[in-house]
């Protein structure tokens, strides 16, 4: 075994990597002090809803395109090789889903906050409980992401370890705090570019050095690194078609769907139509960069073969190994590991500075504005920068407990994962069930929560008390390409040799970490769907307008009216951008407030409620149709 090799920086890569962090304050300065200079709560969480599709793509791309998934997507394909790339079938239906359920019903509820729907759709408390999930996932998360890639570079080259930290967690703050969503948007665009063009470098040095890209492709079919379509339907097999393209929508979901980091980039768009097509765009954009981590990962393997930097003990584990192979490649070229550098530390910027602006607005949106309504603009602009200030702090002291905390790192990315599914589940439950009610999803979701812990820790602790796997098997330290929501469980390795079919409660714990997603907001569903019909569904006036997307009614569209209205499938009518102006959010709110209240209703009074409905039913009749088409087309 050797040492740990270091190899060490020149100048030109230092350089490079201030300029990245200079041109970055840079955007975050020049927004602080042009157009409205974030002077109110809209423009600084919001961008004054002015966005445009194409920025706010590529800011939805970098968002999740985090330095661990540019470290953990090659090294996996480099291992396991190319089944990782059937991933990309899932990103079809994990978009098309937001960009018509989703995007339509939070953007024509001129929501700050996705956490807002919970409460027009449920009421407060299922709000708070789902904001302090949220804010429990992201706390934990963003610590971890900035630590991670700190301490791969630095057991690789030498950088100095909190040097990077400080640099990246202050850095990210001030252009954060001073320059609001806007500069973080167009900081990702600028981020997105150089982890573009870091990557793409590895991939043409690397495959020349290794004598050209078919080269790269002949010695991956001979090592057995192309992978055919596996269809084995086993939810236990770590990656197959199914669980990579079926179980991966559910993990698109988690994150293009609901969480608050995505959405408020979706308000923050000029039109509905905009945050559509941006949603479209980031399609072919994750193609590419699925592709080019794949084809690192390839060419990481035309230059080692099977003899890795891991077995010689180059490199202690998988994600420094590709920092090596990039050192390596670029041995006599300066400048271009700087390049690589600046790339990794730009996926870790562009999202924890997501991470702080998603925070300061649900905690503003969800905790503070409801308590004090008569706050000032001015007032609650600086107390929203305060915020986003604070939360920069709190990352950097999250950063010093990942260091202390050493392998429980990957539990702490676990918890990422293991929130993501519930939170899924609860949006689900409220947007596709009409009679789902507010003790149905507080309910659901703590079911959900503790399924989801219960399975990440149980796993957890059984791979640690296995013996260790042999040199071949290569336990990755860091979680893959979506890391938001994948858990790093998955990357420990069990041995390739046959072994008996697991059991019981241990089946449960061997569950493919690319299904947590899937079961984790399914418990949500099925659980808050049993505690609504126990304890009473909801009914139809009681609903707020706008909150239910009406897929039940399509789906029953042969039940004659009467059971419809009984299934509660005849949902509101959800509004239309022209109806937005003429029927303000503050509306809805108090609506979604007053349903909140109104649960506890007497038999008698039913009755009278359905007789009366009756007698409107005949004036009725055309409207109710009518409605439903535009409805089902939202």
């Amino acid at each position: 075994m050797g040492e740990v090799v270091q190899m060490h920086f020149t100048t030109v890569d230092y350089v490079i990597f201030v300029l990245l962090l200079v041109a970055s304050a840079g955007i975050g300065l020049f927004y602080a002090f042009s157009g409205g200079r974030q002077r109110t709560t809209q423009e600084f969480l919001l961008a004054d809803r002015s966005m445009s599709c194409l920025p706010v793509s590529l800011s939805l791309l970098a968002t999740f395109q985090s330095a661990v998934a540019i470290l953990g997507a090659p090294s996996e394909v480099y291992a396991f090789g190319t089944q990782y790339w059937f991933l990309g079938c899932s990103y079809f239906l994990g978009l098309l889903i937001p960009a018509h359920v989703f995007i339509p019903i939070f953007y024509r509820l001129r929501l700050s906050s996705a956490y807002e729907y919970l409460e027009l759709r449920f009421n407060k408390m299922v709000r708070i409980c789902g904001t302090a999930t949220f804010i429990f996932q992201m706390v934990i998360y963003m610590g971890v992401v900035l630590y991670a890639p700190a301490l791969a570079l630095n057991a690789v080259t030498g950088f100095d370890l909190w040097g990077a930290v400080l640099a990246m967690g202050l850095v990210c703050t001030l252009y954060t705090a001073l320059g609001g969503l806007k500069a973080v948007i167009w900081t990702d665009v600028f981020q997105t570019v150089v982890m573009f063009a870091g990557q793409l470098a590895v991939i043409v040095v690397g495959a020349n050095q290794a004598g050209g890209i078919v080269e790269v492709w002949r010695k991956a079919v001979n090592g057995s690194r192309i992978a055919g379509l596996d269809l084995n339907p086993d939810p236990l097999e770590r990656h197959t078609f199914w669980t990579l393209g079926v179980g991966g929508v559910f993990l698109m979901l988690a994150l293009y769907g609901v969480n608050q980091a995505q959405v408020q980039r979706y308000l923050s768009s000029r039109t509905e139509k905009e945050a559509v097509m941006s949603c479209y765009v980031v399609f072919p954009c994750q193609q590419i960069v699925l592709c080019l981590g794949c084809l690192m990962g390839l060419v990481m393997f035309a230059r080692y073969g099977e003899d890795s930097p891991l077995d010689k003990g180059y490199v202690k584990s998988n994600d420094q190994m590709v920092l090596y192979f990039v050192m390596d490649v670029f041995r006599d070229l300066p400048g271009l590991p700087g390049l690589f550098v600046a790339c990794l530390f730009s996926g870790a910027l562009s999202t924890i500075s997501s991470a702080f602006n998603s925070l300061a607005t649900v905690t503003m949106e969800d905790l503070i504005k409801p308590h004090f309504p008569n706050m000032t603009e001015a007032r609650a602009t600086l107390l929203s920068k305060g915020l986003a200030l604070a939360y920069g702090l709190v990352c950097l002291a999250m950063a010093y407990v990942a260091s202390i905390m050493g392998s429980v790192l990957q539990a702490a990315f676990s918890i990422f994962g293991m929130v993501g599914g519930p939170l899924l589940g609860l949006f689900c439950l409220g947007i596709f069930f009409p009679w789902a009610n507010s003790v149905g999803a507080v309910v659901g979701l703590a079911a959900g929560l503790a399924m989801a812990f219960w399975v990440g820790i149980g796993s957890f602790v059984m791979r640690m008390s296995r013996p260790p796997p042999g040199p071949q098997l290569n336990a990755t330290a860091l979680p893959l390409f979506h890391n938001m929501t994948t858990t790093v469980l998955s990357s420990l390795v069990t041995s390739p040799t046959a072994k008996p079919r697991p059991t019981g409660v241990e089946a449960l714990y061997t569950l493919s970490y690319m299904w947590y997603s899937a079961h984790n907001s399914a418990t949500v569903v099925v659980v808050g769907l049993l505690v609504s019909l126990i304890t009473g569904p909801m009914k139809e006036r009681e609903l707020t307008p706008g909150t239910v997307f009406p897929v039940l009614g399509t789906l029953l569209f042969f039940l004659p009216e009467h059971y419809k209205e009984k299934l509660c499938c005849i949902t509101p009518l959800a509004l239309k951008p022209a109806e937005i102006s003429s029927q303000p959010y503050q509306m809805a709110k108090k609506d979604g407030n007053g349903a909140a209240c109104c649960k506890e209703d007497t038999a008698t009074e039913d009755k009278e409620l359905e007789s009366d409905r009756a007698q409107t039913e005949d004036e009725d009749m055309d409207t109710p149709t009518a409605h439903r088409v535009q409805e089902t087309a939202l």
